[in-house]
């Protein structure tokens, strides 16, 4: 019998994608904000309750990093008690729980690829908000699987990509954070690693051995380069017109102050998820141009 898997925030991004490839693994529920309000813990818990799914994918967070510092209530809402929410579920229900989260949970200091057990320190209320939810989630003890993943983008929704690619074709010039470093991730890849994962765990031989594969998990595209250095790349392999003779003029952080602080650092070792897993994410360029329908030489 194919699993029921309940899926949130179908509408975004990584959820839009996560629709497609989990489809092949069982049936699907996906409901969006209009079906399924995380700020309303209630719904929250009545809709795990009559779905009873033995498999909850939760990509949908209150993601607004500048404005989360003017309604931490809500993000908090969110980020924070409806995951805690659907991990209570979880365990009642003994279903796993598959979440996502965000490199803001770190600082942002040194340069050294942030691992899984590093200690946290988030610079504003999105990270801080994200990090508390997955506290929640691991303490409810339910199954869990939480991915941390970073600077995520793809080809609808809101994402950096499809602001430059706009912006270059509107200005003459632009002015990008060159001094924060991370991995861009393509919303499709980390919904295809997120599938095979789950093919792995729900496949009739599989035998969890002790300890269980439950826990936090790094999951980025490879490389790494910083916000100037993935606009350049966008323009590279958008080619001749309008957006190729923009100026992309490098600057730091201090040269673009935002309501939220970000981290400099936001490299993310995945090391761990090709470990347990087998899966290692393709380097970021090589998604940018699949991303873009170009060829990434």
């Amino acid at each position: 019998m194919r699993p029921r898997i309940l899926l949130t925030g179908p509408n975004g991004q990584v959820g839009w994608e996560l629709q497609r490839t989990l489809g092949s693994l069982g049936e699907v529920v996906a409901l969006d904000s209009s079906a399924l309000n995380l700020a309303d813990p209630r719904q929250v818990r009545e809709t795990v309750r009559a779905l009873a799914p033995r498999i909850i994918v939760n990509p949908a967070a209150y993601t607004a990093v500048d404005k989360a510092e003017s309604e931490p209530e809500l993000a908090r809402a969110v980020n924070v008690v409806a995951p805690a929410l659907l991990a209570e579920e979880a365990h009642r229900l003994d279903a796993l729980l598959v979440h996502y989260s965000t490199d803001y949970v770190f600082n942002g200091s040194g340069s050294r690829p942030w691992r899984e057990d590093d200690p946290c320190d988030p610079l504003n209320v999105y990270g801080a908000t994200k990090l508390e939810g997955e506290r929640a989630i691991q303490e409810s003890g339910c199954r869990h699987l939480i991915f941390r993943t970073s600077w995520v983008y793809g080809a609808r929704g809101s994402n950096f990509l499809l602001t430059m690619t706009r912006l270059m074709r509107e200005r003459p010039e632009l002015k990008i954070v060159a001094d924060q470093m991370g991995a861009p991730t393509w919303c499709r890849d980390l919904a295809e690693a997120t599938a095979q994962i789950l093919s792995q765990l729900c496949a009739p031989q599989t035998r969890l051995t002790d300890p269980a594969p439950w826990g936090v998990y790094h999951a980025a595209n490879g490389g790494e380069t910083s916000w100037h250095g993935f606009a350049e790349a966008i323009q590279r392999l958008e080619g001749e017109g309008p957006a190729a003779h923009a100026r992309l003029l490098p600057i730091p952080s201090s040269d673009y102050p935002t309501p939220a602080r970000r981290p400099l650092n936001s490299r993310l070792d995945s090391d761990k998820l090709a470990r347990v897993f087998g899966l290692r994410l393709p380097d970021w360029r090589v998604a940018l141009a699949l991303c873009l329908g170009k060829s990434a030489a």
